[in-house]
């Protein structure tokens, strides 16, 4: 019996299909045209109305619905971001919530084609643009032209020009870090779920110093306090390494610095370190700083650091040896070298100067340019290193 019911439904099956087959080919037409031009074996016959022309097959979702790329545009812009009223103003604007509040005010759409009317009307997913630096100085650019100056002159006298910085400390273990890197497929670099720093390792500071004539860079990795007895210990270490080498010559030598941190301009121990290091090296030292909100214009920062990062993207800084290897294997196009060191020295905080300190030494030792003589200034050496410090410091 199943092999009738097995032999009635194939015949019953055949049928079917025959029929299937007449119903598409009267529906489509077997047909050998051409179309705009292009062979095509099927072609629609029954209902193109003279072929493939303009106007052929189911109207776009913005043709049939007029008002749906002002409503969607109405949503994404800028200045519905202040209006209380707006649907998404507290929400991720991305396609699926748009569409979702799109159908809720009566157009039928999905979040494909809510990508696609973003894209046709100059859309794009963008991230956050860093480019607000807060208020201004009014001085700003006559400072840089001052700056420049400067460095204009002390490369033409060949002396050094430095740029100093403190990088962003770092957590030294197994810590994700940002950026990618090649790996097998599905075998990502497993790193600790949280951002604890390691008792034992703690955190590497990095102190920069970037020769801006001789495009050398110098990192002393700091292990302590970031202050400015660290920041000029770095500058020494640097002159004593590769300064004092590189120019033998040497009279005087120039710092380019940002206005905040352990170099800042209205840090006193920063000027009473650097009063010891010019007694030390016999060098006069100028420093400029740049103006208040613009550190991101120090040319450490793009000429260096920002190399170090893209070097260790995606690595686990996983003890400071590999810090160091990483920053000193850094290198670029343009023939940018470094070298790094290890400093595992304590720089205690909290170290006070008081007012009658700070005037005595400034009398000796301080000469403030005519030029924003609280940005720029020069340090002369002293007879005694011992009377550049605050008391009690060694």
């Amino acid at each position: 019996m199943s092999g009738s019911g097995g032999c009635c439904w194939g015949r019953r099956r055949g049928r079917l299909a025959g029929a299937g087959s007449s119903w598409w080919l009267a529906r489509w037409g077997r047909a050998r045209t051409r179309c705009r031009g292009v062979p095509v074996s099927w072609s629609r016959v029954s209902s193109l109305r003279g072929g493939c022309g303009a106007g052929a097959g189911r109207p776009a979702v913005e043709q049939a619905d007029p008002a749906l790329v002002e409503a969607l545009e109405a949503l994404v812009d800028p200045g519905s971001r202040g209006d209380p009223e707006s649907p998404l103003r507290w929400t991720t604007r991305s396609t699926s919530h748009l569409a979702g509040e799109l159908v809720k005010a009566g157009h039928a759409v999905t979040d494909r084609t809510v990508a696609r009317l973003l894209k046709r009307s100059g859309y794009s997913l963008q991230g956050n643009a860093k480019t607000i630096e807060g208020r201004q100085h009014p001085d700003r650019d006559a400072q840089f032209r001052y700056l420049n100056a400067q460095v204009a002159v002390f490369q033409a006298g060949g002396d050094p020009v430095i740029s100093v910085d403190t990088k962003k400390k770092e957590l030294v273990g197994n810590f994700a870090n940002g950026g990618t890197e090649w790996e097998r497929s599905g075998h990502p670099r497993r790193v600790n779920v949280h951002d604890f720093a390691d008792k034992e390792l703690g955190k590497a500071v990095p102190y920069g110093v970037y020769d801006v004539t001789a495009n050398i860079g110098w990192v002393n990795v700091g292990t302590d306090a970031d202050t400015g007895a660290f920041a000029v210990e770095s500058i020494r270490r640097w002159w004593n390494t590769v300064g004092k080498s590189a120019y033998p010559c040497a009279s005087r030598l120039l710092i380019t610095a940002d206005s905040g941190g352990s170099n800042g301009s209205r840090l006193r121990l920063w000027k009473t370190e650097l009063a010891g290091l010019a007694a030390e090296t016999g060098l006069t030292i100028t420093v400029l700083h740049l103006p208040p909100g613009t550190s991101k214009w120090n040319r450490i920062e793009h000429r260096l650091f920002s190399h170090i990062s893209m070097n260790w993207r995606g690595r686990p800084l996983e003890s400071h040896e590999v810090i160091i290897e990483t920053i000193a294997a850094t290198t670029t196009k343009t023939g940018l070298t470094v070298r790094a060191v290890l400093d595992t020295s304590t720089y205690p905080k909290g170290i006070k100067i008081s007012d009658t300190q700070m005037k005595e030494f400034e009398a000796a030792h301080l000469d403030r340019h005519e030029f924003h003589g609280d940005w720029n200034y020069t340090i002369t050496a002293s007879s005694s290193r011992h009377t550049t410090r605050p008391t009690g410091q060694k």
